[in-house]
């Protein structure tokens, strides 16, 4: 324990229940070796990096990117704000940074932790439900992903699927039935209207080249709401890696 400091995993569990982001492959877990044949175990895994709580590095979206290797402890630990916006969004909504700042004291330069409030229904939770979690969780548009380049974030943590909005990514495509829904919840007749097709998965593209990253499937105390705290991500030492399962630690004085 470090004097003087409390410690909060903002990390989901891993296990081979864990479910990938969708129209990825689920993991597999097995024992190679095994107590009873040769007095130890020994597991193997096969998964994608986007399982869980990870981290999505720059080489994710952008071929001359950094890997996650190249990403320097002193940049992965610092200031950071946990924004909680449970209360002003629902399914499908879209988000926006006065809704960020009406609830914190955002800083250029810092973790910024949004807590949607669909942890809840994260695999491991009472209220699981992966249609919420994954295809139905509010998000941005232009406007956010321009205002957290304005800031100077350092990068983003999300306690839902993804940082873009679930219809700006391939699940409109693979559930057209949710993107009917989504389109009648936010009174439009095209999608295209909100999430045109040159910002497609915006926070990705639009971010990364900037070095403004992002850590998914995350998920976060409610004593640390809308407080500034210090927040440590630690991914895997991955050379060539894009994206890499991490722990997520918050540090707050005692």
């Amino acid at each position: 324990m470090l004097d003087g400091y409390e410690m909060h995993d903002l990390t989901q569990p891993w296990s081979q229940d864990t479910p990938a982001w969708p129209t990825y492959d689920n993991p597999k877990v097995w024992y190679e070796k095994s107590l009873d044949t040769e007095k130890v175990n020994g597991q193997k895994i096969e998964f994608m990096n986007h399982t869980g709580t990870h981290l999505d590095g720059e080489k994710h979206f952008v071929g001359n990117g950094r890997d996650i290797a190249d990403m320097p402890l002193d940049e992965l630990v610092g200031d950071a704000v946990v924004a909680d916006i449970s209360d002003k969004v629902g399914d499908y909504d879209v988000y926006t940074s006065e809704m960020i700042e009406d609830v914190c004291d955002v800083q250029e330069g810092d973790i910024l932790f949004i807590h949607t409030g669909y942890q809840k229904y994260a695999y491991h939770r009472e209220e699981a439900d992966p249609h919420a979690f994954f295809c139905k969780h509010p998000g941005p548009n232009m406007e956010f992903a321009e205002w957290c380049r304005d800031m100077n974030l350092n990068y983003l943590i999300l306690d839902c699927g993804s940082a873009d909005h679930p219809m700006n990514t391939i699940v409109r495509d693979v559930r057209p039935e949710l993107a009917d829904e989504a389109a009648e919840k936010l009174g439009v007749d095209d999608l295209d209207e909100i999430f045109p097709p040159e910002g497609y998965q915006l926070m990705h593209t639009e971010l990364f080249p900037e070095g403004i990253v992002h850590v998914e499937n995350a998920q976060v105390p409610e004593n640390l709401l809308n407080e500034r705290c210090q927040i440590g991500t630690f991914p895997w030492r991955f050379e060539g890696g894009e994206s890499s399962v991490c722990r997520c630690v918050a540090f707050t004085e005692e």
